[in-house]
């Protein structure tokens, strides 16, 4: 089977067959329009020629021929869209998360990822979930792209036939950073997958401070705070700890200090106490998305970025 997945070769046909029907009559019809300006331009025919009545059979022809060609062009539209959704029963199950502006993909046993690991010729569906706005997934070298709405499930599946990294998207306009939204799937050997899976969540030889970046990385916490300073959807980073801030509780000001308590709450609870001078209601909760310990690894990396 060619291609980098197992809908190339439909999809692939149907853009060819929709290409060429489509290029035939560009090429066709504008080809007609131009001899027809030209053999009956006005210095040719100064007078228009009133005897030209109706033809049944040209209106047949050109009402049949064309439904035909669109009854073509669906078929195998269809043709390389119904196996998307039809799922093996023995597809590897994944939890594709996509939050403002990062995916997340948890796999079986628990383990999550900022990129897609797949093994080769091994059917894998991913169930597609947004904790923010719409977004969609798209893998270009697959063939393949499915919306991730809030609140509405939807999945996708494929078989990766060649071993490499590609590009996996967001082709959905979904906010400030939206071109930032971008990882890769990673098509590996079977032996590299079982060990990768074997793999504990969370071990790795990083220290607290770099395993507290991967956190907020993989959950999309860079594309609104970063890490140098620089003012982004939200605030930075960088020499908070410890500090204080004001911030708007039911709509009265207070001060607090940016504590490990704080932190907590703004992570499970973010719309409780907003800093002033930024919008509420951009960052969701991550509730049941974050465990204790990763909020700790989070406390950890922003002491760190303090001077």
């Amino acid at each position: 089977m060619s291609g980098a997945s197992n809908f190339v070769e439909g999809v692939d046909l149907a853009f060819y067959v929709i290409l060429g029907i489509s290029s035939f009559f560009l090429v066709g019809i504008t080809a007609v329009m131009i001899y027809f300006v030209i053999r009956y331009r006005k210095s040719k025919n100064p007078k228009a020629d009133t005897s030209i009545t109706g033809s049944n059979k040209l209106e047949l022809i050109w009402t049949i021929i064309p439904t035909i060609l669109v009854l073509v062009m669906f078929y195998y539209g269809w043709a390389g869209f119904a196996p998307m959704r039809d799922v093996p029963d023995d597809a590897i199950n994944v939890k594709a998360i996509a939050r403002m502006w990062s995916w997340t993909f948890e796999y079986e046993n628990g383990k999550k990822s900022d990129k897609l690991i797949v093994p080769k010729g091994k059917p894998v569906k991913l169930d597609l979930i947004s904790v923010d706005v719409n977004h969609a997934l798209y893998v270009p070298a697959f063939r393949i792209k499915e919306d991730v709405i809030p609140g509405r499930n939807n999945y996708m599946w494929f078989t990766a036939n060649q071993f490499g990294s590609y590009d996996l998207m967001c082709a959905e306009y979904c906010g400030l950073r939206h071109a930032y939204m971008l990882t890769t799937v990673e098509v590996v050997g079977d032996d590299e997958w079982v060990e990768w899976m074997k793999t504990p969540e969370g071990e790795s030889d990083l220290d607290k401070v770099a395993e507290g970046f991967n956190v907020i990385k993989m959950n999309g916490c860079v594309a609104c705070h970063s890490s140098d300073g620089t003012k982004l959807v939200a605030n930075s980073f960088k020499d908070i700890w410890g500090t204080e801030r004001k911030v708007l509780v039911n709509g009265e000001e207070q001060t607090v200090i940016i504590d490990s308590e704080y932190i907590h709450e703004s992570i499970y609870d973010p719309n409780v106490k907003v800093v002033v001078g930024y919008n509420p209601g951009l960052m969701p909760s991550y509730k049941g998305m974050l465990s204790e310990s990763d909020v700790n690894l989070i406390i950890e990396y922003i002491k760190s970025l303090q001077q």
